[in-house]
């Protein structure tokens, strides 16, 4: 019947609107976005293109994903109207127990969720790689991967931005000696223009081409994962790394002002909490309320919406998660009942609960090509770098998402965030994300967007949604100035410039505690198809060094 509506649709559409005129895609990195663009050049589809952006990622952003890691990859089959997310996110390995990171009085261990061995989940990115390649692509997985182990073996130049990440985690980075000699030059920052060379990633990534899941999952790559985690202190085990599986998940779908979101499921929070939000504020009449006052109903629904991912949300497979429940507009208007729309409601007067965390660098990915398929996929190793570690021989530099989970309950981890019952560490369990990439459909074209940034993630996707809503092109949704509530802590997060001193007064009066931070936030990745206007239009976030093109 889908299919059936699907062909019926084509039929009744203006010649216009059926394809794209132009393919684009916009990623954090130039060289990604190049990748895609080759591929899709040497007759790929968007899947192709995101393979081969993906991996192109993991090499020339280690800082921020890597096969060593995960994420979600949200699809849209131009050619029957399917839509699907392939849940690539980490697995904890199957010794995993719910208080490994506690000491013997049943206090956290300052740092072990984080550096190290024992900080890292079982990866999911090159599964998902294989995986969408072969069920979504049309090129051979060897030709999406081509241009990553080109950029692995012939190195990249490293960027201003790269050296901050490594100057943030150098005394982890020299902790692991195989991450130091590949990351660092003489054990220190390399300089700017530093050609960064990875070998053995070009080697690994050479199995994984050849071989597909078992030239990752089994064999020599496997040996030395196995071998460097378990000498380090891990918890890996050759059965963790030969069952893992991604798993295809609906995407969740909502309405907002005659738009149409589809965004990511559980074991993501993004979704859940992103339509939530939107359904709080389609109650209402956005276009007359001026700027504090859509401030001030913004953080409101923000503050709602993370109180129940902290207390319902985790991996679907070990938990019940209420998602139709939470993203009703019964329930939003509920929710909005509560709302004062002059006085801010103090987090401590909600059930209390405690926030629940997210990855702090991650990375996103937004394609479309010209048949009208399309990825929003976004990725993450969690903290910059990761663990900083590598197991010797691999290439492969692990993630520390086992942070993501509740390590205890009510115990604040690295963001200063804390986690409940429902993202408790258990064998097999998928840790709780932010990550959200979505698309965003309305009469006059489509969306597709999204950002790393930890547990902002979900309040700049809202916010990028409601400049769409508002007629803006995706320059404005990259660019717009961000401000955040997470209902724990219960402060006003905003970016430097993002409210006016008036505003920012108005909100302190209206009980609201406000924070500036110290620098801007996100690096949001766009692209548009205006049928109307029979154009493509695509915008990389000036806050990062991506890049956005349109062919």
């Amino acid at each position: 019947m889908r299919r059936l509506l699907f062909l019926l649709w084509l039929a009744l559409a203006p010649a216009h609107a059926v394809t794209p005129p132009a393919a684009a895609i916009a990623s954090a990195h130039p060289l990604a976005t190049a990748a895609g663009h080759e591929t899709l050049a040497a007759g790929g589809n968007a899947f192709d293109a995101a393979v081969a952006v993906s991996a192109t990622l993991a090499v020339v952003e280690p800082y921020g994903s890597g096969l060593g890691g995960g994420g979600f990859w949200l699809l849209h089959r131009a050619e029957d109207g399917r839509q699907v997310m392939v849940d690539g996110r980490e697995r904890a390995p199957l010794a995993a127990r719910r208080d490994m990171y506690l000491d013997e009085k049943g206090g956290v261990v300052a740092g072990l969720s984080m550096d190290g061995a024992l900080a890292a989940a079982i990866p999911g990115t090159p599964a998902a790689l294989v995986h969408i390649a072969r069920h979504y692509g049309r090129l051979p997985l060897r030709q999406s991967l081509a241009p990553a182990i080109r950029h692995a073996r012939e190195g990249f130049e490293v960027s201003e931005h790269y050296r901050r990440m490594a100057s943030f985690r150098l005394e982890a980075l020299r902790a692991s000696p195989a991450a130091a000699r590949t990351f660092l030059h003489d054990n220190a920052v390399p300089p700017l223009g530093y050609r960064l060379r990875q070998p053995e990633l070009a080697t690994t990534l050479e199995r994984l081409a050849r071989s597909g899941h078992a030239g990752f999952y089994e064999g020599p790559t496997a040996q030395a994962l196995l071998q460097g985690v378990q000498a380090a202190g891990g918890l890996w085990s050759a059965q963790d790394l030969h069952d893992y599986r991604v798993v295809e998940r609906a995407p969740l779908r909502g309405q907002y002002r005659g738009l149409t979101i589809t965004t990511a499921a559980p074991p993501s929070s993004g979704g859940v909490a992103l339509l939530q939000m939107l359904n709080i504020l389609a109650g209402y009449d956005w276009d007359t309320l001026d700027e504090a006052d859509r401030v001030h109903l913004a953080v409101e629904a923000m503050r709602r919406a993370y109180r129940d991912r902290a207390e319902y949300l985790g991996d679907p497979d070990f938990v019940s998660v209420p998602v139709s429940r939470l993203t009703d507009p019964a329930y939003a208007a509920q929710l909005r009942a509560g709302i004062d729309p002059q006085r801010a409601t103090p987090s401590r007067d909600l059930p209390g609960v405690a926030a629940a965390a997210g990855g702090f660098h991650t990375t996103h990915l937004s394609i479309l090509d010209r048949e009208g398929n399309r990825v929003a996929a976004t990725l993450s190793i969690n903290y910059p770098f990761g663990a900083a570690f590598m197991p010797e021989g691999s290439g492969v530099l692990l993630n520390d998402e086992m942070d993501d989970f509740s390590a205890k309950p009510g115990v604040p981890n690295a963001y200063g965030l804390m986690g409940a019952e429902a993202n408790a560490i258990a064998p097999g369990k998928r840790p709780l994300s932010s990550m959200t990439p979505t698309f965003v459909d309305g009469p006059g074209g489509t969306a597709i967007l999204g950002t790393p940034g930890g547990s902002r993630i979900i309040t700049m996707v809202l916010l990028g949604v409601l400049e769409f809503a508002a007629g803006r092109e995706p320059a404005a949704w990259v660019t717009r100035p961000r401000y955040h509530h997470q209902y724990l802590p219960d402060t006003v997060q905003f970016e430097p410039g993002a409210l006016t001193a008036e505003i920012q007064d108005e909100l302190i009066l209206r009980g609201h505690a406000l924070q500036q931070a110290q620098l801007p936030w996100g690096n949001m990745q766009a692209v548009w198809w205006d049928r109307k206007g029979g154009r493509v239009l695509a915008a990389s976030d000036p806050r990062g060094e991506g890049s956005a093109v349109v062919r």
